[in-house]
C-alpha cells in the first residue's frame, strides 16, 4: 500500500459562521514525499488535517467530493472503520506533546495501547515492539523511557515519544501537526532530522503542517499555503518559494525574521550592569526531603547600554528567563546588579519600588499574563495608579489613549477585553503597558515565539520603532536566532546557567567561537534555508 492520499473539495464550515473555515480545497500527498501546508493561524491548516481523520467537533459540518486514501474513499467510512484507520493506517503528531500524552501513564503502557488495539499482540510482544519504536526515534536508554512518565521528559524526549506512537501501526500516513513549534532550535533541527530520516527509510507520506517557511524550505518536497480557508498556491518548494505568484504567499516569505539590527553609538553608556549574578534553588529528593543545591544563573556578568539591545539566547533550562527574573529583582540572587549608578541588589523592601517603573518586563504568553476581567484600559493604567499617583484619572485616561495609539491599536480598544483581540493585538496591549511608565529597560521575554511570522514581524518593527523614538534598552531573549539577530546589538550566550560567549551580534553569528554557539547558529541558519531566502 502506497499511503497516497487525494482531497477533493474539502469544506468545513461552523454554524454561526460568515464563511466557510476550510474553503474547497484540494491536496495530494504522495508516498515517500513531505507535504508542507502553510499559513497563519486561522487559516483552516489544522481543520483540514483532523478533518482526514474525522476529529472535528460535531457541531463541525464537514464536506467533500471524496477523500481517498489508496484510491478508497475514506470519507464514506463508517465510524468503525475510521477507529482502525486512525493510529493505524493514518498517525498524528500533536504541537505540545505533554498536552497529548496522559500524564497518570508511563510510556510503555501508552505506545503499547495503540499496538493491543490495532495488532493483537500478546503483552510481551507490545513491549517489545515499544523497544524497538523508542530505538527508531532514537530515545537513549529504552528501557529506562518506558518506565518514565511524560513530566519527568524533556520536551525533545516527549515529542519523539509520540513520533513513536505515531508510528507503532506502520502507518502509510503521517500527520505532523506544527510538532517542533514549542522546541529549541536544536532539538527542533534533531527531531525534523528524524522525521525525514523516517520518511525515507519507510516511505511515509508526511503532512507537515507549520507556519515556518524555514522549516519548509529545507525539508518538504511540496509546499501548499492557505490563506482563509483556501489553498492560494501549491508546487514544488524551491519553486514555490524562489518565484512565488500569489501576493499572500510574497507577503509570508517577506515576513519571515533575517537582517541585522541598526548600527548603534558605540560610546552610548552603560544603563545596566551586573557582575558574578548567580540564582541558586534549594531542590528536595525523596521521601526524607534530603535536599540540594541547584545553581540556574552562575556567576553571568553583562552590560547593556542605553538606547540598545542585548540579546540573550540558549536552550530551554539554559537560565535565560531566571537571569531576567534576578534583574528585575523577582527571585533571590548574589552578585551585583547596577542600573544607571544605584546598586538595586543592595535595595530591601519598599526601596526597591521606585525602580520598579524603571524595568518593565513583556513576557512570551500575552492571554497568560493579561486579566480577563480588566478592560485594556484598565490594565495599561493600572501601572499609573501605582506609580503615578499625582496624575488625576482624565489624565490617566489620556495617557492611555496616546501609548495605544503609539503601538497601533484605536483609542476605543480601551473598553474592551482581553479575549475580544487577535494574538498579535494582546501583545501590543502588554506593550502598551510596559512602556506608559517610561521605563529606562524594557525586558522581552520571548514575547514573539507564540506569534505568526508576519504579525511577529509587526511586533518585532513596533519595538524597533518604540527604542528609536524613546531611546529605551531592551533585553530580548529567545531561542529563535533569526528573531534575536533582527533586533539585538549584542549577544550573550547561555548553556547549563553560564556565559559561554557574548560578543557584538554580528561577530558572534559570523566567527563563533564556541562549539556550542556554532552548534545553534547550525541549526538556525542551516545553507539549505539561507539558500531559499537569498
Amino acid at each position: 500500500m502506497s499511503g497516497k492520499i487525494s482531497i477533493r473539495q474539502l469544506r468545513v464550515r461552523f454554524p454561526g459562521q460568515p464563511r466557510a473555515a476550510v474553503d474547497g480545497i484540494d491536496l495530494d500527498i504522495s508516498a515517500g514525499q513531505m507535504h508542507a501546508l502553510v499559513g497563519e493561524s486561522g487559516s483552516g491548516k489544522s481543520l483540514t488535517a483532523l478533518s482526514i481523520l474525522r476529529l472535528l467537533p460535531p457541531s463541525a459540518h464537514v464536506s467533500a467530493d471524496n477523500i481517498t486514501l489508496d484510491d478508497k474513499d475514506i470519507s464514506r467510512w463508517s465510524e468503525a472503520q475510521m477507529r482502525q484507520l486512525r493510529g493505524g493506517r493514518i498517525g498524528m503528531i500533536f504541537q505540545e506533546p505533554l498536552s497529548a500524552l496522559n500524564p497518570l501513564h508511563k510510556v510503555e503502557k501508552q505506545i503499547c495501547e495503540s499496538i493491543l488495539v490495532h495488532q493483537h499482540l500478546s503483552a510481551s510482544d507490545a513491549r517489545k515492539r515499544c523497544l524497538e519504536l523508542l530505538e527508531k526515534v532514537q530515545l537513549p536508554n529504552p528501557e529506562e523511557m518506558l518506565a518514565r512518565y511524560p513530566h519527568q521528559l524533556s520536551g525533545g524526549q516527549r515529542q519523539r515519544v509520540m513520533i513513536a506512537m505515531a508510528l507503532a501501526n506502520n502507518p502509510s500516513l503521517l500527520i505532523a501537526d506544527e510538532p517542533t513549534t514549542a522546541l529549541d532550535v536544536t532539538v527542533q533541527e534533531n527531531i525534523l532530522d528524524l522525521l525525514k530520516h523516517l520518511q525515507r527509510e519507510m516511505n511515509l507520506a508526511i503532512l507537515f503542517i507549520t507556519h515556518d517557511l524555514g522549516i519548509v524550505a529545507r525539508y518538504a518536497e511540496v509546499v501548499s499555503v492557505m490563506s482563509e480557508g483556501k489553498v492560494v498556491e501549491q508546487g514544488e518548494t524551491a519553486a514555490v518559494l524562489e518565484h512565488p505568484q500569489h501576493s499572500y504567499t510574497q507577503h509570508l516569505i517577506n515576513s519571515a525574521p533575517g537582517g541585522e539590527a541598526p548600527p548603534m553609538e558605540s560610546a552610548a553608556p552603560t544603563l545596566l550592569h551586573t557582575k558574578d549574578l548567580t540564582v541558586s534553588f534549594v531542590q528536595r529528593h525523596g521521601w526524607l526531603g534530603r535536599k540540594s543545591a541547584f545553581t540556574a544563573v552562575d556567576g553571568v556578568s553583562l552590560n547593556v547600554p542605553a538606547g540598545q539591545t542585548l540579546g540573550i539566547v540558549g536552550e530551554s533550562g539554559s537560565g535565560k528567563s531566571t537571569l531576567a527574573m534576578a534583574v528585575l529583582r523577582l527571585v533571590q540572587s548574589q552578585g551585583e546588579i547596577s542600573l544607571n549608578d544605584t546598586r538595586l541588589d543592595k535595595l530591601v523592601g519598599n526601596n526597591v519600588r521606585p525602580y520598579r517603573a524603571k524595568m518593565q518586563v513583556v513576557f512570551q504568553d500575552p492571554w497568560g499574563t493579561l486579566n480577563p476581567r480588566m478592560t485594556v484600559g484598565q490594565i495599561i493604567g493600572e501601572g499609573l495608579e501605582v506609580h503615578r499617583k499625582d496624575l488625576s484619572a482624565d489624565e490617566r485616561t489620556q495617557k492611555v489613549i496616546a501609548v495605544l495609539t503609539e503601538v497601533g491599536l484605536d483609542a476605543n480598544a480601551r473598553h474592551r477585553y482581553p479575549h475580544e483581540f487577535s494574538g498579535g493585538q494582546r501583545q501590543r496591549v502588554a506593550i502598551a503597558r510596559a512602556v506608559i511608565l517610561e521605563p529606562q529597560l524594557l525586558i522581552l521575554d520571548e514575547p514573539t515565539s507564540a506569534l505568526d511570522r508576519s504579525v511577529q514581524h509587526q511586533v518585532l518593527e513596533l519595538l524597533a520603532n518604540l527604542q528609536k523614538r524613546h531611546g529605551l534598552s531592551y533585553i530580548f531573549i529567545s531561542h529563535d536566532l533569526r528573531v534575536v539577530r533582527s533586533l539585538s546589538h549584542y549577544l550573550l550566550v547561555m548553556h547549563d546557567g553560564k556565559v559561554v560567549e557574548q560578543g557584538p551580534t554580528e561577530t558572534v553569528f559570523k566567527t563563533p567561537q564556541q562549539p556550542y554557539t556554532q552548534r545553534l547558529i547550525h541549526a538556525a541558519f542551516d545553507e539549505t534555508v539561507k539558500s531559499q531566502q537569498a
